[in-house]
């Protein structure tokens, strides 16, 4: 058991750490784009002082509009969606007044700078710890005075130094697992906060986003609609025809052989309360009647008790929610537990519900090892689509290690 708990955290470690690798090599390269643009601003704003630069300024901003775009496309290829805050002004005036505009300069100082060094320096720890790591495999094949650690610090020409430079190696290799996960969230936080639409943000950007959640929402209630219409196709109505099938051998051996007949008849039975079983567990798929019968408080007590983890749940809901914030709520927590049991390795978890005002809040809590990620499959992105459809809104916080926590909002009266 311990044995299988290491090597399902090993596995998480490894595969955090890929995707932090390849979020700081694309955030890299946008960081290296945003670096050419802000000295041609510069180089822009200080020509406009003596009147030069004036004709560039339309096309820097542009530019500058151009390259926060890439960035919002990558961030939203490796998360929630990015949405742009809508057409913005390409003329010098205009911009200066545009809390959008300055957003976007503000963060490219910042990723041209920041985000650049750590783009550089996470994708340089790996190819340090894999140098310095095989070091003793190679070192006597070079001239002597290129045998030297990936820092270049002294020359190596004994074996003990060698084995100072393999240490480093695994050094560089727990700093890559340890370290290259937050340097990719510092890296792209800042351009979520930044290049996502302000308060300022207009009425139609709202109704473009709104309209986003609706087609999300129509898309999963369609695979839902096919997932139901597998589950009676394969399992049901199989089950049936072949209750179907028995009936009618048994119909036929009642007067050449009542003993196989009833054997028939048993085997049929069995047969049709399996499809009856079927047939309820995909009733409970759509709406569980738990939730009408005993209320969210309830139904949420039942799903922590069957969770393999250890669950600690705490409601406080004085009254009954809309229909479909209940029934979100209850597959939101079903999902995250279910990704608890399969994905964490946590050894307890923890649901706290709670109604405040007009919104109801929903925080799960676990202390596995943590590295949950939208674009890795783990089923966020279905718990998001559940939530935006209904307004409402997710944080996930899961570093490495743990632990993990998501924190859901729905409006109470949708």
């Amino acid at each position: 058991m311990e044995a299988t708990k290491i090597r399902r955290l090993a596995g998480e470690a490894r595969r955090s750490t890929l995707r932090a690798l390849r979020d700081l090599l694309g955030g890299f390269g946008t960081a290296a784009l945003a670096l050419v643009l802000l000295l041609w601003l510069i180089v822009v704003a200080a020509t406009s002082l003596i009147g030069i630069g004036l004709p560039l300024l339309p096309s820097a901003l542009r530019a500058l509009h151009a390259v926060a775009n890439v960035e919002r496309a990558r961030l939203s290829r490796r998360g929630a969606e990015v949405l742009s805050p809508g057409p913005l002004p390409h003329r010098w005036r205009e911009a200066r007044a545009d809390p959008a505009t300055r957003r976007e300069l503000s963060w490219l100082a910042g990723h041209a700078t920041v985000g650049l060094l750590l783009g550089a320096f996470g994708i340089q720890l790996p190819v340090w710890a894999v140098r310095d790591g095989t070091f003793a495999l190679w070192w006597q094949l070079i001239p002597a005075d290129q045998a030297t650690p990936g820092l270049g610090l002294w020359t190596v020409d004994d074996w003990p130094g060698v084995a100072t430079v393999t240490l480093m190696g695994l050094c560089w290799a727990v700093l890559t697992v340890g370290l290259t996960p937050a340097m990719a969230r510092w890296q792209a936080d800042r351009g979520r906060r930044l290049l996502a639409p302000g308060p300022e943000t207009d009425l139609s950007l709202r109704i473009a986003e709104l309209t986003a959640t609706r087609a999300a929402a129509l898309d999963a209630h369609a695979t839902e609609l096919r997932r139901i219409e597998r589950s009676l196709h394969d399992g049901t109505q199989n089950r049936l025809v072949a209750t179907t099938v028995l009936l009618g051998a048994a119909r036929r051996m009642l007067t050449r052989d009542p003993a196989e007949a009833e054997a028939l008849l048993e085997r049929a039975q069995s047969s049709a309360e399996q499809a009856l079983a079927e047939l309820r567990a995909v009733a409970r798929g759509i709406l569980p009647p738990v939730l009408a019968d005993r209320g969210l408080a309830g139904a949420l007590s039942g799903l922590a008790a069957t969770c393999a983890v250890p669950c600690r749940m705490e409601v406080e809901v004085p009254g009954r929610c809309a229909a479909s914030v209940e029934s979100t709520a209850y597959f939101v927590v079903a999902e995250a537990l279910t990704n608890i049991a399969k994905h964490s390795a946590a050894t307890h978890a923890g649901v706290e519900v709670r109604s405040r005002g007009a919104r109801l809040r929903l925080r799960i809590t676990d202390d596995g090892v943590g590295g949950a990620d939208e674009a890795g499959g783990s089923g966020l992105i279905g718990i998001r689509r559940r939530i935006e459809a209904l307004d409402g809104g997710l944080t996930v916080t899961s570093p490495p290690g743990g632990p993990t926590t998501l924190e859901v909002e729905l409006p109470c009266g949708s």
